[in-house]
């Protein structure tokens, strides 16, 4: 095979609000704990069955930092677009550990906010595209142009795009 694939996609609800960690040099992150949840029906008594995965996601660029902590909280409904990466670490007892996560940030990063921003009313700022990869036109919906920005994100790209043609093509 010639090359290789390390691509993340979650749709989920945060369980708790976003954790921003600041570094001496400047530096942030969030880290986000976000729940998926799949129901099926039993086939041999017909319960409803639910399973709950929950995930890591650090976001790693500044731009998705402010975006977490201005607008996500526990519960929040979020569109994630990440990569795998796995982590050593040591415990108290020098214990080499191993944290596997979803890692947010760069070109190919996504968060997209799929609730709008928390307390209602008709501010701007939600259901919009954050990341390294985003598309542009504030609502994602499925059709924007990718734009060629760095690792920063924190609004809607700029310029025309299908989101601002969507609006010539709906009769009411």
């Amino acid at each position: 095979m010639a090359g290789s694939v390390n691509k993340v996609i979650l749709i989920g609800n945060l369980g708790a609000d976003p954790e921003v960690k600041s570094f001496q040099n400047g530096g942030r992150i969030a880290n986000l704990r976000i729940a998926t949840s799949e129901n099926w029906k039993d086939k041999n008594t017909g319960e409803r069955k639910e399973r709950t995965e929950w995930h890591t996601v650090v976001l790693n660029s500044d731009g998705l930092v402010g975006v977490a902590e201005r607008y996500l909280r526990k519960g929040s409904k979020v569109y994630i677009e990440g990569q795998l990466r796995t982590r050593k670490w040591q415990d108290a007892q020098g214990n080499d550990r191993y944290s596997t996560e979803v890692s947010v940030g760069g070109m190919g990063g996504v968060l997209t906010m799929l609730d709008g921003a928390p307390g209602g009313g008709q501010g701007g700022g939600g259901g919009g595209n954050y990341g390294g990869g985003q598309r542009s036109g504030g609502d994602d919906f499925g059709g924007g142009q990718r734009s060629g920005g760095g690792g920063m994100g924190g609004g809607a790209g700029g310029g025309g795009g299908f989101a601002d043609d969507l609006d010539d093509d709906i009769p009411f």
